[in-house]
């Protein structure tokens, strides 16, 4: 079986910040990063959720962290496990504003951040399964602007690259 990482992007809703009164903030997509390797985002760009209210991705993703085809995707999870230190154990998740198509001229714009430690879920031998994460403005991050509802399976690799590990 392939070994891989699933990753769902379920859901966001913004708390009142910046973000929600900024009226060139209108369309928001979010970008899933696993170090400097990979990048998935969300094909959808939706509207801005407005109080209290969350927007629908649905959108899921799989990274395939095999020995054959994706040597370097494992060894960067065999340093995770191996490196307490590491300080790029997570998945990063970037919601980006997209800005309107009549305004070409307005750049996408990273307006905040969100993490999910792929040690952790190793240490804790749990799973992520639609779980609220707090996003943090980009600007600012000790503030936080909103919740991002993501699945993170990566548990079964992560433990067979530490066999692995345990064997070389």
């Amino acid at each position: 079986e392939v070994e891989k990482i699933r990753i769902k992007i379920t859901s966001l809703g913004l708390t009142e910040s910046r973000i929600t009164s900024d009226e060139t903030i209108q369309q928001l997509f979010v970008e899933c990063r696993l170090n400097n390797f990979l990048a998935e985002e969300t094909p959808l760009s939706l509207p801005k959720p407005t109080g209290g209210q969350r927007i629908h991705y649905n959108y899921s993703t799989v990274i395939n962290v095999d020995k054959e085809d994706n040597h370097a995707e494992r060894e960067y999870l065999k340093s995770i496990l191996l490196k307490p230190d590491l300080p790029a154990d997570s998945l990063k998740f970037t919601v980006v504003s997209d800005p309107p198509e009549d305004e070409q001229d307005l750049e996408c714009e990273d307006i905040g951040f969100a993490y999910v430690s792929l040690k952790e879920i190793f240490q804790k031998q749990r799973d992520i399964i639609e779980q609220d994460i707090d996003v943090f403005d980009s600007q600012d991050a000790s503030a936080v602007i909103g919740k991002l509802t993501v699945t993170v399976e990566a548990l079964h690799a992560l433990r067979s690259v530490h066999e692995e590990c345990k064997n070389d």
